[in-house]
């Protein structure tokens, strides 16, 4: 006999089934194009240079996004979180861990581009392998702080996924949400928009334009500006004024991100995208060879 839980409060049977369903078509969609994008880099040679590692830790860190939104989405069409506490621990620190290396990881493919096009240095392998790891070690960092007692994980308002708990809005995760979002929103944003901004200088005096400059930093503040929104305004007001339903919007538009990030970054890469052609069918596009100057 199949056990019928009751429906999380404040949301209907077809909304938990609608935002389950969303979830899901985001997880799948972004972990087949990231996977794809990793499978590529590790089968195609070509495809194995410096700045493409920095794509494939993006494309990692997405397939973590979306591995979070699966497990969110089953537990939507249960209508309630099965795997106890310390599986909602496990999950709000495995998603933060994968957001944030995914906003890092974007910082670090636009510092990659910068050199690769104004400043015309070759970027080695040990220096984006020691890039890569800080990147993951500096969001590992962050998202191990609140399992430590700076800032808390807890569910979401459908309450079948966790993150980090804004609904308190004490000392405790205000200091935490500024120091957040300095180092991992703010900074990383930074970097992005300096560099673009220099990159289209550049495409503007050559007139070869090799790529949309603005994309990369729209993708970051739509993807996650929702959710940057959310936490501040819980910073200073009382966040119980929100509809529940509200709430859960930024959360489903920041796990759009790894589908976005896989046509922007990989399959929006004229070089990478015949890579992957190559892998799929193995035949070789025109251009012989993928030298990662489009990125």
């Amino acid at each position: 006999m199949v056990t019928s839980y009751p429906l999380p409060e404040g949301f209907t049977e077809l909304e938990v089934f609608a935002i389950g369903t969303i979830l899901l078509v985001e997880a799948l969609l972004g972990f087949c194009l990231n996977g794809l994008t990793i499978v590529s880099f590790r089968k195609i040679k070509e495809l194995q240079t410096p700045g493409n590692l920095l794509l494939v830790s993006v494309a990692l860190a997405d397939c973590g996004i979306c591995i979070n939104a699966f497990i969110a989405s089953f537990s939507s069409f249960l209508r309630y979180w099965p795997y106890g506490t310390d599986g909602c621990q496990i999950h709000g620190f495995q998603g933060f861990l994968t957001s944030l290396a995914s906003i890092s990881s974007s910082a670090a493919v636009a510092w990659d581009r910068y050199h690769c096009y104004c400043s015309r240095r070759q970027v080695h392998w040990s220096t984006t392998i020691s890039l890569v790891l800080f990147v993951w070690l500096f969001s590992a960092f962050w998202s191990v702080m609140p399992l430590l007692g700076w800032g808390e994980y807890n569910y979401e308002p459908l309450r079948t996924c966790c993150t980090l708990d804004y609904s308190k809005g004490d000392r405790n995760y205000v200091t935490f949400l500024f120091a957040l979002a300095i180092f991992n929103f703010l900074i990383p944003g930074f970097i992005m928009l300096t560099a673009y901004q220099s990159i289209e200088h550049k495409f503007k005096r050559t007139g070869q334009f090799k790529f949309n400059t603005g994309l990369p930093v729209k993708t970051l503040i739509i993807c996650w500006g929702p959710y940057c929104l959310l936490y501040f305004y819980a910073a200073v007001q009382n966040v119980t004024f929100i509809p529940l339903k509200l709430q859960m919007v930024p959360a489903i538009i920041a796990k759009i991100s790894p589908t976005m990030n896989a046509f922007l970054y990989s399959l929006g890469n004229e070089n990478y995208r015949g890579g992957i052609w190559q892998f799929l069918t193995g035949q070789k596009v025109e251009k012989a060879e993928v030298d990662n100057k489009i990125k």
